[in-house]
């Protein structure tokens, strides 16, 4: 992808299955990477296998840590031109489940996370320009009964990122904004989310049922279309939802 040779990226979350495979295709792609997860074992090693770049340990619902991430890879690397808001988590739950508790933690890590990232990219790229991505969801188009807190969250996070494509075309800035929404991926969120339910061979068996293409993603499906959006390919989209869900939603 043309664009991409030369960047500095952050990918949050990239100590392991999605944002692993979007930090990996970045770096195949030129880009100088900064992986950064709450998993420092696992993001040190994940961050080992690529060709330039480095790990920091990174709380995404920490406004302090985003200052710190973005100032220390700015001084090491130089300017910011792609952040990957990938970190998530999900919980399982109806209304009636779900602890107000648990529903806050959701919305502290998928979408005040996502907020403080874009907040803090917007204002290191505001001068060079660059591109953000936030990983959405199917689930942040199509609600399901059983993932209210999910749903809340990944909804935000879909209009968030027009609200932001708006303001830095008003501002003149030379930043895209898009928002990429998975259906369900291979990973180790399945058997995270599954073991909430209490089966995980069944829970999975049901998600593979609502994907009319007959299976589940590939961490690779969504990183190349990450790929696409961060280049020079893509240079006139802004605000948009990729959907890359299988059929999921429609």
């Amino acid at each position: 992808m043309k664009g991409i040779e030369g960047k500095v990226a952050i990918v949050t979350g990239a100590a392991s299955g999605l944002g692993l495979a979007i930090a990996a295709r970045l770096d195949a792609a030129g880009a100088t990477v900064v992986s950064t997860d709450i998993d420092e074992a696992g993001g040190i090693v994940a961050a080992g296998r690529l060709a330039r770049g480095a790990f920091m340990r990174h709380d995404v619902a920490s406004e302090d840590d985003w200052s710190r991430v973005v100032a220390e890879t700015k001084a090491r690397f130089g300017p910011l031109g792609i952040l990957v808001n990938n970190a998530g988590i999900t919980t399982v739950g109806s209304i009636e489940d779900v602890s107000y508790a648990a529903f806050r933690h959701e919305l502290d890590i998928d979408l005040c996370g996502t907020f403080l990232g874009c907040q803090a990219a917007v204002r290191a790229m505001r001068e060079d320009g660059g591109a953000i991505v936030n990983i959405s969801s199917a689930s942040g188009l199509k609600a399901s009964s059983w993932l209210v807190a999910y749903n809340a969250a990944k909804a935000g996070v879909t209009l968030m990122t027009k609200s932001i494509a708006l303001h830095c075309g008003e501002k003149g800035y030379a930043i895209r904004c898009n928002a990429v929404h998975p259906g369900v991926i291979e990973g180790p969120m399945i058997e995270k989310a599954g073991a909430q339910t209490g089966d995980v061979a069944a829970f999975r068996a049901g998600l593979v049922k609502t994907h009319p293409i007959g299976h589940l993603g590939e961490p690779a499906d969504i990183a190349a279309m990450v790929a696409f959006l961060v280049s020079d390919e893509a240079a006139f989209a802004t605000g948009a939802s990729f959907v890359v869900d299988g059929g999921l939603t429609l």
